[in-house]
């Protein structure tokens, strides 16, 4: 029987920037490899049945952190829902994750409007256009947002790595009803309409990922769910490193320019541990805390970078 596990991380208490706060966090390690719903309550089925080819896996075979991703493919019908707690209805909210799509394979996922109770088959409320990736599978490192009920044509279009992770931030303008999207920091389009056929808005309910063709085949992982603006700007990967990670006293911070904070909060977001080292390279002691999970974040300058430890 698989494990249940509710991954309210961080509920209101953990902020990446100063504009945002965090609602949820999810970055696959918990669960059970299979079926991703019957484990955890933001995701569902667009059919309302938990389990089953519908469903999207957990999956060892990719990982943008820990071992595990979520995958979408096209050798079955998977329709996959990301459910966002709070479903706002007015402000601005962001939605990030870490996506690997392998070579000369697709990807999509949109944006739906209105929240449909559990248990019953889901009520179509996409807004905000299909979002394609190598749609026709011909197409490498390409994808484009429509309006349209295929990739026929698209409204606009935009790069993405192929064969490695890559960082995509939603950003959704509730009360102006238009959304942006940004690819490893880069910004591929914005301002785009939340306008779609004859939808109306109600509420920001959430992602739904589909294998919309055979040629689907993406893996997602470390999901944030944020009520404001999460910084679409990380450290690139020669900027900083931790080791030993698993760490057992010191966690070293490996870096470049000097390190002005570093925040250690466990899985409830709870803050553990604060320190200004103000130097290059430092070392926290993490001695004193249980073993476990840790989100530590790290603060050089202007920007800031969280990384997962375990201890």
């Amino acid at each position: 029987m698989k494990k249940i596990y509710l991954l309210g991380f961080l509920l209101c208490a953990f902020a990446f920037n100063s504009n945002a706060q965090v609602e949820l966090f999810d970055d696959m390690d918990t669960y059970d490899l299979g079926d991703i719903s019957p484990q955890a309550s933001h995701w569902r089925t667009w059919s309302g049945t938990d389990g089953g080819d519908e469903d999207a896996d957990v999956v060892s075979d990719f990982a943008n952190s820990g071992s595990q991703s979520v995958r979408i493919n096209g050798n079955t019908i998977m329709d996959q829902l990301l459910l966002v707690p709070s479903t706002p209805t007015d402000g601005i909210y962001t939605i990030q994750w870490q996506m690997y799509i392998p070579s000369d394979k697709g990807g999509y996922f949109n944006m739906q409007s209105a929240l449909t109770a559990g248990g019953a088959p889901w009520n179509q409320a996409l807004m905000g256009g299909n979002v394609y990736f190598n749609c026709d599978g011909a197409s490498p490192g390409t994808g484009g947002v429509t309006g349209a009920i295929d990739c026929s044509s698209f409204d606009e279009t935009f790069t993405y790595p192929e064969d490695e992770w890559f960082r995509i931030t939603c950003i959704y303008d509730i009360d102006g009803q238009t959304w942006s999207m940004n690819i490893n920091g880069a910004e591929q389009f914005s301002n785009y309409p939340f306008e779609f056929g004859t939808t109306t808005f109600s509420e920001l309910a959430g992602l739904n990922f589909f294998s919309a063709s055979d040629n689907i085949e993406m893996y997602m992982d470390d999901f944030v769910l944020a009520a404001g603006e999460l910084s679409v700007n990380e450290f690139s990967a020669d900027v900083f490193s931790v080791y030993p990670n698993p760490v057992k006293d010191k966690l070293t911070i490996e870096s470049k320019s000097a390190v002005n904070s570093v925040a250690i909060y466990d899985v409830l977001g709870k803050q553990v541990l604060a320190v200004q080292p103000d130097a290059v390279s430092p070392q926290i002691d993490m001695s004193r805390l249980p073993s476990g999970a840790y989100l530590v974040k790290v603060t050089i300058g202007d920007s800031s970078k969280t990384v997962k430890v375990l201890k």
